[in-house]
């Protein structure tokens, strides 16, 4: 396939392309978030001491792939950019030295996870029944980070390249493997043993490979306009400092949320075990929103890249209104079942009345946020399709860090443990209006000025 046969990105009508672009991500985020819901359901099975200590596990593990997706997400900046500017060399550099130093990432990761588990998960609890829970599935998840961290840069990769599809059938793949394992290997059905925490460990493993096996394979098989290998090997300090500035600040805006995870816990703990329950199980349930957002967000960030890298400004603000407005039906959606059908939602992971109270006044307090919510996830993306890390982690310092911590301290002082819920839509409102204000000046280009990446 020849490189001018990407010039669909900057020709096709704007919202038919964001469409055939984001549908496949969001339905691929959708599969993730059943993944993610299912998972979490028949870990729950085992007890309610095995939910709470997944739930203690689940920022380092959100951190491991926080690291590995924003470091993907500079390689996604990069290549589309380069793709756009019509410099092939360049684009395989980019995917080359990406998937190279994602493999270190995961190798560096993983010695780490495993040998700072322990004293990580001694700061929250010292129930040693848990404390074992939580090393039992940790200890076996963390074995398969570089695979993860590779798999995932060939996501990025393909994406870049507007390869939306095959990108949905690799990711569909690995998801679906792992919601077909979750209950044969937690619960031991057929010929599998009983495995409990553990079974849910290599469930995800196995899910893992199966999606990069995929991607190696389309790879392979199919023509790419970007491509890796030892030709294209080459410590290029250009390219490296547009990999790590980019990556970094998308790293950060990934990983805050396993910061401030941990540190509402330690808020929550000192009220009852079962607000940090209710807290680990909110983070799995909102992942069917907040992901299925995130899939129009992989989906038009490498089209405003590439048309950022051709020159096109107006065609980059069509781009993201169209995105904006799916994201906000999408937010809207989220906060009517968190009001509607709360219960029923808190209900899929524990029996207890008083759980299930908490969890139900948990959704809709935090639910108020998500429409408005829209306006900064969107800004934030934008602006990484833009090249403009900084300013996106900006945003995502507001929403996880500088607004939400001190408001859910202070509120939970005077409010008690309810008073984080109201936390989570006092930052939303505060930071959507920080980042419409942080966009509409990063996007202020005169037609004279040459937009650099």
């Amino acid at each position: 396939m020849k490189m001018t046969d990407q010039t669909f990105m900057k020709e096709k009508n704007v919202l038919q392309l964001v469409l055939s672009m984001s549908l496949p991500m969001v339905i691929s985020m959708a599969v993730n978030a059943l993944y993610n819901i299912i998972d979490s359901y028949f870990v729950a099975k085992v007890s309610e001491d095995a939910m709470t200590a997944l739930a203690l596990v689940f920022p380092i593990q959100n951190l491991v792939n926080a690291i590995a997706i924003g470091f993907g997400v500079g390689i996604n900046a990069v290549i589309a950019f380069y793709l756009g500017a019509g410099d092939e060399m360049q684009a395989n550099k980019a995917a080359t030295l990406g998937t190279l130093l994602s493999f270190l990432h995961g190798i560096l990761m993983m010695s780490v996870c495993i040998v700072g588990m322990p004293f990580f998960l001694r700061s929250f609890t010292s129930d040693q029944e848990m404390i074992a829970l939580a090393l039992t599935y940790s200890n076996r998840v963390f074995l398969f980070a570089s695979i993860t961290t590779v798999g995932l840069s060939f996501e990025k990769i393909f994406q870049a390249m507007g390869r939306m599809k095959a990108t949905m059938i690799c990711m569909m793949s690995g998801c679906v493997a792992n919601i077909i394992l979750d209950p044969l290997m937690i619960l031991g059905i057929g010929f599998f043993p009983k495995m409990g925490m553990a079974g849910a460990a290599y469930a995800t493993g196995i899910g893992q490979c199966i999606t990069l096996i995929s991607y190696l394979m389309f790879y392979a098989i199919c023509h790419m306009p970007v491509r890796v290998g030892r030709s294209y090997v080459s410590l290029d300090k250009t390219i490296l400092k547009k990999l790590y500035v980019i990556g970094t600040s998308a790293t950060l805006n990934l990983a805050l949320p396993s910061l401030l995870i941990s540190v509402l816990n330690r808020l929550l703990v000192d009220f009852s075990g079962k607000y940090v329950l209710v807290l680990g199980v909110y983070y799995k349930l909102q992942t069917f929103i907040y992901l299925t957002a995130n899939g129009i967000i992989q989906g038009i960030r490498p089209l405003i890249g590439y048309n950022f890298g051709a020159g096109e400004h107006e065609r980059v603000k069509k781009i993201f209104r169209i995105a904006l407005t799916m994201n906000m039906g999408i937010m809207l959606l989220g906060m009517g079942l968190s009001w509607v059908i709360p219960e029923r939602l808190i209900g899929l992971f524990t029996d207890s009345a008083e759980t299930i109270e908490i969890g139900r006044t948990a959704l809709h307090r935090i639910s108020l946020g998500f429409a408005i919510s829209a306006i900064s996830i969107t800004c934030s993306g934008a602006l990484e399709g833009l090249g403009k890390g900084f300013s996106s982690l900006i945003i995502s310092m507001m929403r996880y860090v500088l607004v939400i911590m001190p408001a859910a301290y202070l509120l939970s002082r005077v409010m008690g443990a309810n008073g984080v819920w109201l936390a989570f839509a006092f930052t939303e409102f505060v930071t959507a209006l920080a980042a419409a204000l942080i966009y509409r000046r990063e996007t202020k280009i005169s037609p004279q000025k040459k937009i650099q990446l």
